[in-house]
């Protein structure tokens, strides 16, 4: 493969706090190895981007193909609700100011955009959207994992016919996909559609209704088990052929 044909992915960072890489004088960006190994099997090179000092203009964007949002902690509810549960845990301002930009200009400008688990939570507010800001119990809604502990589930995803995401995945139901969020899709944002829903009724997958740009959000982990199943794989290299057909257009 020619270096022309592999596409730069812009992927921010999560900042790993002082301490948590032993011998750092301080803390870290980092993005989790499967997601870079997903995006490097399809075809892609990513390149993080590591936070606040960036300016989130539509000028971040100019030398990528595409946008890739990955999980980490919780959205700040002031973005959404007028109150806070007090089991919101992990928040990063900066990092919510970030990919929100990063989602309302990549959409305008056409750029591809993945987003998973918490990178659907921010697209989903990022156009106006709310979420449910603790699971167990919202709705009579089943758990769908504990990433204060680290426990896995995995389930069923029923998936829209004629949707970016079936398109992707060349089905219409996802039979082993791994979660671990204890937030989710409440009232979708203005000019989404759902197009993933769990057995309980969560919403697991947005899209744009009346938009060109190819934007595919999904709650669950597809990275997790990509490397040995080739449908989780498929929405990765389906988002790397976008970034690629997009590279060609500039």
């Amino acid at each position: 493969m020619e270096p022309s044909d592999i596409p730069l992915v812009a992927v921010p960072a999560s900042h790993l706090v002082q301490g948590r890489v032993e011998g750092w004088g301080g803390g870290a960006y980092a993005v989790g190895e499967r997601y870079v190994a997903a995006l490097r099997r399809a075809g892609a090179r990513p390149v993080l981007l590591p936070g606040p000092e960036l300016d989130p203009s539509p000028e971040l964007l100019a030398p990528f193909a595409g946008v890739m949002l990955a999980g980490g902690g919780d959205v700040d509810p002031r973005h959404y609700a007028s109150w806070r549960d007090d089991r919101v845990y992990g928040v990063e301002p900066e990092r919510d100011d970030l990919e929100m930009a990063m989602v309302k200009a990549g959409v305008e400008a056409g750029i591809p955009i993945l987003a998973i688990c918490r990178g659907a939570q921010v697209v989903n507010v990022a156009f106006g959207g709310s979420l449910h800001q603790h699971l167990p119990g919202a709705l009579g809604r089943g758990a769908h994992g504990d990433p204060t502990s680290g426990v896995l589930v995995t389930h069923g995803v029923q998936v829209a016919e004629g949707s970016r995401l079936a398109a992707a995945v060349g089905t219409d139901r996802l039979g082993a996909c791994t979660s671990i969020h204890h937030q989710g899709i409440e009232r979708v944002g203005e000019g989404l559609v759902p197009v993933g829903w769990s057995d309980d009724g969560l919403v697991e997958a947005l899209e744009p209704v009346d938009s060109d740009a190819w934007l595919v959000a999904v709650q669950w982990h597809p990275e997790v088990t990509a490397a040995t199943d080739p449908t989780q794989q498929a929405l990765f290299n389906a988002f790397t052929r976008e970034a690629r057909r997009c590279a060609a257009l500039v």
